[in-house]
Order: structure tokens, then sequence, then C-alpha cells
């Protein structure tokens, strides 16, 4: 009876381990598969760019789920990360996932990005207010400094319009914890130039 049951733990943990290995090996090809499109869309945007200036028209449409938007660089934590378009579970699998219905990086108003405490923003416990972040957006390259962090219960309103050029990192919290987090790190950083 101790064997089977042993054999039967064994089995159940094997289980549990390759799908957990599965699911990280799912979100790393997702993450390789967006940061090869923004590279090639790069090369894309810069023609754009130039025929935009040339005609002086832009015409903007909502990027599809999953989709690079953006990429997010974090010098203090050694972060450089490509910004899906989503916060859904899929997208955030992949990578830090951009709020859908705010603005990009980069554009007047606030700018939402989210990613998993456990993976992307994993080491977020490490930022303090003045640390800078860079953006790559289709507005260009953004410098932006931290100018505020605050800590609030999973169920409060966290977000917020704004006038001016706003980026808003968020995160479950505590960063070190087993389970759901019970509240959300709120990063609020403004630009301080185009790089």
């Amino acid at each position: 009876m101790r064997k089977l049951l042993g054999l039967a733990f064994f089995v159940a943990g094997a289980f549990l381990l390759s799908f957990v290995g599965g699911r990280y090996a799912v979100g790393i090809a997702h993450a390789d598969e967006a940061r090869r499109a923004w590279d090639v869309g790069e090369a894309h945007r810069a023609v754009a760019r130039a025929r935009t200036a040339a005609a002086h028209t832009f015409l903007q449409s909502a990027p599809a789920a999953g989709a690079p938007v953006a990429r997010l660089v974090i010098p203090r934590l050694d972060l450089d990360e490509i910004v899906v378009e989503g916060v859904d579970a899929e997208q955030l699998n992949a990578g830090p996932g951009h709020l859908p219905g705010t603005v990009l990086p980069g554009d007047r108003g606030n700018a939402v990005v989210s990613a998993h405490r456990d993976r992307h923003f994993s080491h977020f416990d490490a930022l303090n207010v003045g640390d800078t972040v860079v953006t790559e957006s289709r507005s260009g390259k953004m410098k932006w400094v931290i100018i505020s962090q605050r800590v609030i219960d999973k169920n409060a309103p966290a977000l917020f319009a704004t006038t001016g050029m706003t980026l808003t990192l968020t995160t479950g919290w505590p960063i070190r914890f087993l389970g759901s987090a019970p509240e959300k790190l709120i990063v609020t950083a403004k630009p301080v130039g185009h790089s």
C-alpha cells in the first residue's frame, strides 16, 4: 500500500511539474515570437513614419490581441521586455500586457502596462522613486522617471485618466507571495524627454 501511495504521489508531482514547465515554455515561445515581430515591425514603422511625415497623415488602428505594441526597458532591473496588446492570461503569459483602451507609451494620456509579479515584473520590489524607464512604441523612444509607487487593495480602483503623458505599470503585491496576491503595486512615471 505504501509503495502504491508513493507511486501515486510521484506521478502526481511529475504531472504538476510538467504542466507548469509546459506553461512557462509556451510563454517563452510567445515572448520570442513577439520580439521577432517587434523587430520586423520596427522596419515597417520606420517606413510608415517616413510616409506619414511626407503625406502629413497618420491612420491608427487598434492592435490585435497578442500583437507586440511596445518595448519596455528598466535599466535598474536589467529588464528588457516586449509589451503585447491585452491583459488576458495568454497575453500576460507571453510578456507584459498593454491595457486595451489606454494610449500607448509616448502618446498623450495614461499608458497602462501590467505583468505577473512572478514572471516579467518579478523584481519590481527593487524599484525606487527616481528610477528611469525607457519605452519604444509607434510614438518613438521615450525616457520616463518613476514619480510614485503605491500599494492598494486588489479590488480598489487604480487607474486614472490624465491629460499629460503618464506611464502606469501594475503588478500583484507582494512580489514573493504564494497564492493570489491580495494587493496591487502601482508604479507611475512621467516623461523626461525623447531619447
